[in-house]
């Protein structure tokens, strides 16, 4: 009866000295990873700013890197936040920022994300930013805040270059390419806006291989530039647009209608942009005609409208008048017939009192109104008959009332 409690206590012996042999390799393998970091953080402190480049330096090379050197970055990096005030322009501070930010980097160490984005703040030299921007655009892959962070960075940079003003151009450039190597689609209007705004070669091209390495909808990102960039950036994403073979009529015609009407509810006082505003509208027409996109119809007859005061006031050319007459005419509904109608009668009550009508734009508004067949504009063609109008009038009237639907 005592035997077996005896075994039942050496095996409960046994298995206590098991766990305190685990315990004891265990430990110390635990306390051995931090005496190396507190020992790199420690002689850092103590160093003067040389020597801890050098420090740095050496912890890299360390055959433990591995198990602590994002770390030791990150602290470095504290240290180099914590004295921006005192030594931002520091020739010595600015060499330890870049160590540190280029370690980080390396290291992958993504929680000093932030933390670059701090240091980057901080100080205003170029050659810290570009460190902080290139390791950011290892470490700041899926992070919104920081990607977000340079995007406006970026876009106020590109403001300030349109403005005449003289902009970071190494800092632009590393931009560009940490926006390209993080992806994100939000980043497609700013890196748009850096390639159309006349920066030198190598930042343009630049901004337009970044373009080329974010995935998603390129109608989409196009449809954001029209909506948020400045009106020639505007001009110039639809551009693109139209000479993209990937894309289909629909397409094609969706961007068409988004440019109208964006072009015609955004209000500039610069000349610069109105050129560009109405350079939209005026290329939108002719793809709203082609594919007859009659979702545009109420756009389309405020474009006329406008057109009309811009060619009477001689901002327009004739061209454009009669685009926007033909583009009131693929419509094919009842609201442009009424436009059209309207402005036939005008010219009815000219001719009648022996005014004098454009022959090219009365013939664009009957064969419109012969496009859409509507039959409200049955009396205004038959009048003509009665009128005074050269025989090609009399001739496209007659034809556009044989067309008239009833």
């Amino acid at each position: 009866m005592e035997y077996t409690p005896k075994r039942h206590f050496f095996g409960k012996a046994v298995c206590s000295l098991g766990f305190l042999f685990a315990l004891l390799v265990c430990v110390p393998y635990s306390y051995a990873q931090e005496p190396i970091l507190f020992s790199y953080q420690r002689n850092f402190v103590r160093a003067n700013l040389s020597a801890k480049i050098s420090i740095l330096q050496d912890a890299a090379t360390d055959d433990r890197a591995g198990e602590f050197i994002g770390q030791l970055y990150e602290f470095a990096l504290g240290f180099i936040l914590q004295y921006a005030d005192l030594l931002r322009n520091d020739p010595e501070m600015i060499a330890l920022a870049g160590r540190a930010c280029r370690g980080a980097g390396k290291a992958g160490y993504k929680p000093s994300a932030e933390t670059l984005w701090k240091v980057f703040t901080a100080y205003q030299d170029s050659l810290t930013r570009v460190e902080v921007l290139n390791a950011l655009a290892v470490l700041g892959k899926g992070n919104a805040r920081i990607i977000g962070n340079i995007n406006r960075y970026l876009t106020d940079q590109n403001n300030l270059f349109r403005s005449g003003a003289a902009p970071d151009l190494p800092s632009i450039s590393a931009c560009v390419s940490a926006l390209g190597a993080l992806g994100d689609k939000s980043s497609f209007p700013v890196l748009f806006s850096a390639m159309t705004a006349g920066y030198s070669g190598g930042i343009s091209r630049g901004a337009g291989n970044a373009l080329t390495m974010i995935d998603g909808d390129y109608k989409y990102f196009l449809d954001d530039v029209l909506k948020r960039n400045v009106p020639v950036e505007k001009l110039a994403a639809f551009k693109a647009g139209l000479d993209n073979k990937k894309f289909s009529d629909n397409e094609r015609a969706e961007l068409a209608e988004t440019a109208l009407e964006i072009s015609l509810e955004y209000y500039s006082g610069t000349l610069e942009n109105e050129n560009a505003l109405r350079s939209l509208r005026y290329l939108s027409i002719p793809v709203l005609t082609k594919l007859k996109w009659t979702r545009s119809a109420a756009h389309v007859i405020k474009h006329y409208y406008r057109v009309q005061t811009d060619y009477s006031e001689g901002k327009a050319d004739k061209k454009y008048l009669l685009e926007a007459i033909a583009c009131l005419g693929a419509m094919g509904n009842s609201e442009a017939a009424q436009v059209l109608a309207l402005q036939l009668g005008f010219f009815n009550s000219q001719t009648e009192r022996k005014g004098s009508v454009d022959e090219q734009i009365t013939l664009a508004v009957i064969n419109a109104l012969g496009d859409i067949g509507d039959k409200a504009a049955f009396d205004y063609l038959l009048y003509i008959g009665y009128l005074s109008y050269p025989d090609t009038i009399q001739s496209a009237a007659k034809e556009a009332l044989t067309r008239l639907k009833w």
